[in-house]
C-alpha cells in the first residue's frame, strides 16, 4: 500500500511519467423492444426486457498529472490483450521516454510474463526493460487511481444499454476525447502517513 502511495507523491516527470491501468467488463445489451422517444407531453419509454448480445472488456490507462487518459474496447481481457495494449502504450504512446511507471491490480494476467507469453523474447525484453510494475495489493483496488475514471467512464458513458461493439467502442472514444480535452486530472492527498493512522489495524504490533 505504502508503495503505491509514494509513487503517487512523486514530482511530476515527463521522462518517467506514472501511469495507472485498470479494466472492466461490459455486458452488450439492447433493447428487446424499439424504445418510444420523449415528447412534450412523456418522457422517453423504454421496455425493461432486454437482448443480450454477449460481452466485451474496456482497458482504461490514466496519467493523472497529466490529465490524459486512454480508454478502448477488446472483446476478451487475455494476458495477450493486456500485452498488446503494453506494447501500444510504450511503443506508440511514450515512444520517447526510458521507463514508464505503470500502477495496477495484482491480476494474475498483469505480469512481465504475459510479454513473453505474446511477443518474441528479444521485443518482449526490450519492453520489460521499460516498464517498471507496482501492483496495488489484495482488496485495495481503492488504491488504483485508474478505478476513478472507470467510475466516471460508467457514470457518463455506460449508463444506458448498448448493445453493439462497434457502438461501444464509437462512445468510448467520444468520451475519452472530451475528458481528454477537457483535461479533467486527480489529486491524490492521502499519503502513507495517513494510513498509518486510520488503517493502523493493517500494520504489525511490535
Amino acid at each position: 500500500m505504502e508503495d503505491v502511495l509514494e509513487i503517487y507523491h512523486l514530482p511530476y516527470n515527463p521522462d518517467i511519467p506514472v501511469i495507472c491501468m485498470d479494466e472492466k467488463p461490459i455486458q452488450l445489451i439492447s433493447d428487446a423492444r424499439t424504445p418510444i422517444p420523449s415528447s412534450p407531453s412523456h418522457p422517453e419509454r423504454f421496455d425493461y426486457e432486454y437482448q443480450r448480445n454477449g460481452t466485451a472488456n474496456a482497458f482504461i490507462f490514466t496519467e493523472p498529472l497529466r490529465g490524459w487518459r486512454k480508454a478502448l474496447i477488446r472483446e476478451r481481457k487475455t494476458k495477450q490483450d493486456w500485452a498488446e495494449e503494453i506494447r501500444s502504450i510504450l511503443v506508440d504512446g511514450y515512444p520517447d521516454v526510458p521507463k514508464i511507471i505503470l500502477v495496477c491490480d495484482n491480476l494474475n494476467t498483469h505480469t512481465i510474463g504475459a510479454l513473453y507469453a505474446t511477443f518474441p523474447p528479444q521485443e518482449a525484453l526490450i519492453l520489460a526493460k521499460r516498464l517498471e510494475i507496482h501492483h496495488t495489493p489484495k482488496h485495495g483496488s481503492w488504491l488504483n487511481i485508474a478505478e476513478i475514471e472507470l467510475s466516471a467512464i460508467t457514470q457518463q458513458c455506460l449508463n444506458r444499454r448498448i448493445g453493439q461493439i462497434e457502438i461501444l467502442k464509437h462512445e468510448i472514444d467520444v468520451w475519452q476525447h472530451k475528458r481528454n480535452g477537457d483535461q479533467k486530472s486527480v489529486i491524490w492527498q492521502f499519503t502513507s502517513e495517513d494510513t498509518r493512522v486510520k488503517l493502523h489495524q493493517l500494520y504489525p504490533q511490535i
